[in-house]
């Protein structure tokens, strides 16, 4: 969803066939693929610069000229010049000595991701490989071989080096992967055999070109924005719910209100509330000043269009680097081949070395995403903490149905209180930080894959927050009836009430708020035909 045009591209995200041709790829390709199983080509219009980019290494080679990654060490060994019969030795070295990652494994639908980008990323005919060396890393996805790479060791510049080359050793039946939906590993040429696959020798630049990028910090960062526009329009859907239940006023969310400030985001949530809330009669019965006294409601409740539309400009700003970023060669050197019509025998182009591979633009909006969405959950902790309030609320503490001998929603509220905490930990920015590496070569660095992390830490926090409000909101918008909640919010309830059954008496609720949770995570809460 781009928060500037109120469109939303999670319909797309099971596309049978995603194209790759460093050009055209979107947040919702990545999501078909990584989540989806859609299946990945080569465009055939790819073919012709990828070719072309080859043929400007091989020259290179041929004529002995020096140029780096090519057939020099890496790094701080970048003066180390390497003979013509080392160079394939010297890019698998590259994969294995590069292989240093810790930690858990990567989720697999981030790993399918990593795999798309860097395809992507190659294609787009800047990188000096072969083809094949492409379709390769495609036949991996379209096969079910996940490699297993580890989440820890890439400080995000000079690229996502140890995850991606775990993720590269694969190619040549090295390292570990799993097959299909199974989740033990298995040695990377079994995985190969299993799947009908030949191990790939790698010829100069290649090793480098596979691992010289960002794909890490994009792939959880595409996937972390995907759940963060979910989460969004289900913070709103929770929102309206919690109003309706707290009897608050649909006044702030008039349009004039908004267009004295207009922020695209602001006016784009008003406007949601107001479609959510259309045909209350619990609101309506606010308005009645002898039945209700207040003249305003708290901030979490009235503000609600400019914290949630702050966030929602924020996305938009992560969408638009993001997008960029899919789409971008990220590796080191880049090759500019000559169009043949202009070539000559003894020039076939260019090969620069810059500093693409650096992750800085990621990790900005991924520390601002980070920021975004743990505002989405600190103001929706505070709506639950109104509605259990019964000095606040007018509805039995904690909404439970015996207070005293009854505990209510007590303690979903610490819960919710205790991942809001979390997350402000989380949400310190991490682009802030550097160290330097490689002998002080790489002496700045990104740490875009920790903000990315975190992004997806603080997303998976936020559903479960957003789901606490859902299951107390429905409770209370039940304490209204007769009165009807808005056709939004009467929906929302539906849904909910299909699922998890009121609470008439205490029970465990953790399975109700991971339930709800799964649900906020899929989408199923976003409500989008009622749009603003």
């Amino acid at each position: 969803m781009n928060a500037n045009d109120g469109e939303s591209e999670h319909q797309d995200v099971s596309a049978a066939q995603v194209e790759v041709d460093g050009e055209r790829l979107t947040i919702a390709d990545v999501v078909a693929v990584a989540r989806f199983g859609a299946t990945v080509a080569l465009s055939p219009s790819a073919l012709a610069g990828i070719e072309r980019s080859r043929g400007l290494v091989e020259e290179i080679v041929a004529r002995g000229d020096t140029i780096y990654g090519v057939n020099t060490g890496f790094g701080d060994l970048s003066t180390v010049s390497i003979p013509a019969d080392q160079l394939s030795d010297l890019q698998h070295n590259l994969l294995r000595s590069h292989s240093a990652g810790v930690g858990p494994p990567l989720p697999r639908d981030v790993v399918r991701a990593m795999l798309l980008l860097r395809a992507n990323a190659l294609a787009k005919g800047n990188s000096g490989v072969r083809p094949v060396l492409i379709e390769r890393l495609i036949d991996l996805l379209n096969a079910g071989v996940t490699p297993v790479v580890p989440a820890q060791g890439s400080v995000g510049a000079s690229g996502d080096l140890a995850p991606l080359a775990h993720l590269s050793l694969v190619l040549f039946g090295e390292g570990f992967a799993t097959l299909g939906d199974e989740t033990e590993p298995l040695p990377g040429a079994e995985a190969l055999r299993q799947a009908g696959l030949e191990p790939l020798d790698l010829t100069a630049k290649e090793g480098l070109a596979l691992i010289n990028g960002t794909q890490l910090m994009t792939a959880i960062g595409a996937l972390a924005l995907h759940d963060a526009e979910l989460l969004l329009e289900t913070a709103e859907v929770a929102a309206a719910t919690s109003l309706e239940a707290l009897r608050g006023t649909d006044t702030p969310f008039d349009a004039g209100i908004q267009a004295v400030r207009p922020h695209p985001g602001q006016t784009r949530v008003a406007g949601r509330l107001r479609a959510l809330l259309a045909g209350s009669e619990i609101l309506a019965s606010h308005r009645d000043r002898a039945v209700d006294p207040r003249v305003q409601d708290p901030y979490s409740l009235r503000c609600t269009p400019q914290v949630l539309g702050a966030s929602s400009d924020a996305l938009g700003y992560v969408r638009r680097v993001l997008e960029i970023e899919l789409n971008s060669a990220t590796d080191n050197p880049l090759c500019f081949p000559i169009d043949p019509s202009e070539r000559t025998a003894s020039d076939y182009g260019r090969v620069l070395s810059g500093g693409n591979f650096h992750g800085q633009p990621v990790a900005l909006a991924m520390d601002f995403l980070k920021i975004a969405v743990a505002e989405i959950a600190s103001i929706s902790e505070r709506r639950t903490y109104l509605m259990l309030d019964p000095a606040r609320s007018g509805l039995p503490s904690f909404l439970s149905p015996a207070a005293g001998v009854q505990s209510g929603y007590m303690i979903a509220q610490y819960t919710a209180a205790a991942l809001v905490s979390e997350n402000k930990t989380l949400a310190h920015p991490a682009s802030v930080d550097s160290i330097p590496t490689s002998a002080g070569m790489e002496d700045h660095v990104s740490m875009g894959p920790i903000a990315a992390r975190g992004a997806a830490s603080i997303i998976a926090n936020t559903a479960r927050v957003l789901a606490i409000e859902l299951l107390c909101g429905v409770q209370g918008v039940e304490q209204r009836h007769p009165l009807r909640a808005g056709r939004g919010v009467a929906e929302a309830s539906e849904r909910l009430r299909a699922l998890i059954p009121p609470l008439t008496a205490d029970r465990v609720l953790s399975p109700d708020i991971e339930r709800i949770a799964d649900l906020v995570r899929a989408g199923e809460f976003r409500l989008s035909e009622y749009g603003a």
